[in-house]
């Protein structure tokens, strides 16, 4: 199951559109914590420094992104232009469709008694920030904004 969903996932994420690969993932990361240094975003997306990069230059050759100052001066922050805020929107459009789609053949008293076992599932996935954001790298932020919330909030340190 766990591997057909994100077979679903990762196609529809990628479908109709030139950015595969992490770049869907790069898009929406971003778009949630805009100007992250290449380093975080490199731990993010689980990929080597060099790859980061070439996905960087690949979004940035788009006009997806642009390259900033980072916060100290060996740093470069990536922010994502209009026209990346606008792809990764529609990279979570395509992401809610395909799990909407594969939720399906489940009756609403299905999806009811699901989702509070998923969610338990999902805080057992990451004990610290750097694994969360990592887990939490294709997520709509707007749906964990709503209650009862994240269930990886635990892995914020206040």
């Amino acid at each position: 199951m766990a591997v057909a969903a994100s077979d679903r996932l990762r196609d529809s994420v990628e479908a109709e559109s030139a950015h595969g690969g992490s770049a869907p993932a790069a898009l929406v990361h971003l778009q949630a914590y805009p100007g992250e240094p290449v380093e975080s975003l490199r731990q993010v997306l689980g990929i080597s420094q060099p790859a980061t990069v070439r996905v960087v230059n690949r979004m940035v050759g788009e006009g997806l992104a642009e390259r900033r100052p980072g916060p100290d001066r060996r740093s470069v922050a990536v922010c994502l232009t209009d026209a990346g805020a606008a792809a990764a929107t529609a990279v979570l459009v395509r992401r809610s469709q395909s799990l909407a789609h594969l939720l399906e053949v489940l009756d609403p008293a299905q999806r009811r008694a699901l989702e509070p076992l998923l969610e338990s599932l999902v805080a057992g996935l990451a004990d610290d920030r750097p694994q969360a954001l990592r887990v939490c790298r294709l997520c709509d932020r707007k749906a964990c904004a709503r209650e009862p919330g994240c269930p990886l909030d635990h892995t914020v340190r206040e």
